[in-house]
């Protein structure tokens, strides 16, 4: 393994922990090119949690792909749309030095956790917003998700962004516009990449409404979605297993196997439009 740390931000502490695969023997007629992952933090926007970041990243590597770890804009730093731009500009990187760290360019997947799972599916709605594009000078798709991976994320603004956070607002923005903005439930659409959604049913912080809301929309929307509601299970599990949390949960932790399983296909050379599986059943909305 080859690591190494970009900044991309000094004044706020923004950057990039990479973790690639060395280059394959030279024997190999033809260098392995590989998908990657790009792993965002839970912290509500104001600390990144430690055991969502390495321990998930180290998963990803060890299933075959090349891992990052974005550490992005927190509290007063955090204005819209900051930490996006961050993200954007990880991604911007990644590409911009595929050929030298072996990564496909049109297989780069970002995963987040709770806030983490607000910033990527904020680029996955947003990463075309012109403020976007500008501030992180990606105007030709480079800072374009090919997935999604949210795992128990905040989607609405709702139950967390009231008038105490003021500091998510500028000069250039009202708090009113930065709540829908923020509010990613409401900016899906086409351009929006298929989506791996996971959450647990008695979420103590962010409810599995938030995921299911996410779902309900990217539907609507026809873009292929996976998801995942386990029974049981807190907030912040992390993988479910002792490294990340303080007990460990044997039927939630299956959800980062069942997202390497996802994303191995969305990645792999086969068409990927489940909703053509089954030619011969015409799809329907209700039946009556």
């Amino acid at each position: 393994m080859v690591s190494k740390r970009i900044i991309i931000d000094e004044a706020n502490n923004v950057y990039l922990d990479c973790y690639l695969h060395e280059n394959p023997p030279v024997a190999f007629k033809e260098e392995l090119a590989r998908p990657a992952v790009v792993v965002c933090p839970g912290g509500g926007y104001n600390h990144l949690s430690e055991r969502e970041a390495d321990p998930v990243a180290f998963e990803y590597l060890a299933k075959g792909y090349n891992a990052f770890v974005l550490y992005y804009s927190l509290k007063e730093a955090a204005t819209f749309p900051k930490p996006i731009v961050d993200l954007s500009k990880a991604l911007k990187i990644i590409r911009e030095n595929a050929d030298e760290w072996h990564i496909i360019k049109d297989k780069i997947a970002v995963c987040g956790f709770s806030a983490g799972g607000h910033l990527c599916a904020s680029l996955g709605v947003h990463w075309n917003l012109p403020e976007v594009m500008g501030k992180s000078d990606c105007f030709n798709g480079e800072n374009k998700p090919n997935a999604l991976i949210l795992v128990y994320p905040a989607i609405t603004t709702r139950g967390w962004l009231n008038e105490k956070h003021q500091r998510f607002t500028d000069e250039y923005h009202s708090f009113e516009d930065v709540k829908k903005l923020l509010d990613c439930s409401l900016h899906v659409g086409k351009h929006t990449p298929p989506t791996f959604l996971t959450h647990c049913f008695s979420d103590n912080v962010v409810p599995v409404q938030e995921s299911l809301a996410f779902a309900n929309v990217l539907e609507e929307n026809d873009i292929p979605f996976e998801l995942h509601v386990f029974p049981n299970g807190l907030h912040g599990m992390g993988l479910g297993n002792l490294e990340t949390y303080r007990f460990e949960d044997k039927s939630y932790a299956k959800w980062m196997e069942l997202s390497v399983l996802w994303l191995d296909r969305l990645f792999s050379d086969e068409l990927f439009e489940p909703q053509k599986s089954y030619p011969d059943i015409p799809r329907a909305r209700f039946l009556v």
